[in-house]
């Protein structure tokens, strides 16, 4: 009769069948702590992942992304306006749009135009953080009001569209009778320009705070004060910034108008742009173009990095 071999307590038979017949000794260790290779080359689920290629192929797409193809377009703006310049116009239209080179020398490396555009642009820099700083707390100022209760909303929001819409050619001869040509007309109409994205970002900001948050503090029995200091105002912030960047482009717009209008006193860009038109100073007008347009993106990027390093921490916003 052959021995039965007996299973041990706790287990059945068909627990001792299906057992294997080997015991395998974990991945990464062996006998003695001596280590060992699994054979099957799977690294342990706890190992920390083998840098790749991935890494270094997403740093060249962001480098291609934020350099290569700005440079591109910009290398392809320049051909169209040697183009046009050289091969459409001729020369009694030419002074219209000169060639980028002719822009350079006489605009900017002509050490007088330098001087003067530099003169210039400080006085716009005036005009447009003064109009900016003005904007950005009335702006916020009568949002938060807004957000308080919905009849001062019905009441000023529909006022804040107008101020938006109403040309500014309308207003010039007003803000001239009552202020003159000095830089406050400038500045109002800087503050008229750029006073409405501030006003409508923060008010949706504020107007947007997940409804589980409110319950949350009704829940604490938090006054109004408490729920906009510590709730509404933290999660309006990106909303907020978006404002700001984006009155912070057209402030420029507003100073360079103020000063196209309002001729009189120092000179700004706005002003010296009337005048190389006037003059048919085409080389010198372009140069005051692309000084104001830099000026208009100094500003945003500026807003946009302060956005960055003031919400930029916390909020990661979706980017599906």
């Amino acid at each position: 009769m052959a021995a039965s071999t007996a299973a041990p307590a706790g287990t059945t038979t068909s627990d001792a069948v299906a057992a294997p017949s080997t015991t395998r000794t974990p991945t990464g260790t062996g006998a003695g702590g001596a280590s060992v290779t699994d054979p099957g080359g799977i690294a342990p689920s706890g190992a920390p992942p083998t840098p790749g290629r991935g890494g270094s192929s997403r740093g060249r797409a962001g480098l291609v992304s934020l350099v290569v193809l700005p440079a591109a377009v910009f290398a392809v703006f320049v051909g169209i306006w040697y183009w046009v310049s050289d091969g459409v116009l001729n020369e009694q239209q030419r002074f219209m749009l000169p060639p980028p080179h002719e822009v350079v020398r006489i605009g900017f490396l002509d050490w007088t135009n330098f001087t003067s555009m530099m003169s210039a642009l400080k006085l716009t820099c005036e005009v447009t953080f003064a109009g900016l700083a003005i904007s950005m707390v009335l702006g916020v100022a009568v949002a938060i009001a807004m957000s308080q209760a919905r009849w001062i909303e019905h009441s000023l929001y529909p006022w804040a569209v107008v101020v938006q819409t109403v040309p500014i050619l309308a207003l010039t001869p007003v803000l001239r009778f009552f202020f003159g040509f000095a830089l406050t007309s400038r500045i109002i109409v800087c503050i008229i320009i750029s006073f409405f994205p501030i006003v409508s970002n923060t008010l949706f900001g504020l107007q947007s705070v997940d409804r589980s948050m409110h319950e949350l503090f009704s829940l604490h029995h938090t006054n109004r004060w408490t729920r906009l200091w510590k709730l509404q105002l933290p999660a309006a912030l990106p909303s907020m910034f978006n404002g700001f960047r984006n009155a912070a482009g057209l402030s420029v717009i507003g100073a360079i108008v103020g000063e196209f209008y309002f001729k009189q006193g120092d000179p700004g860009l706005g002003t010296n742009l009337s005048v190389f038109t006037s003059r048919l100073e085409g080389e010198r007008l372009w140069a005051t173009t692309l000084t104001a347009s830099l000026l208009g993106v100094a500003v945003f990027v500026f807003f946009g990095w302060l956005a960055r390093r003031v919400v930029g921490r916390w909020y990661q916003p979706d980017r599906g």
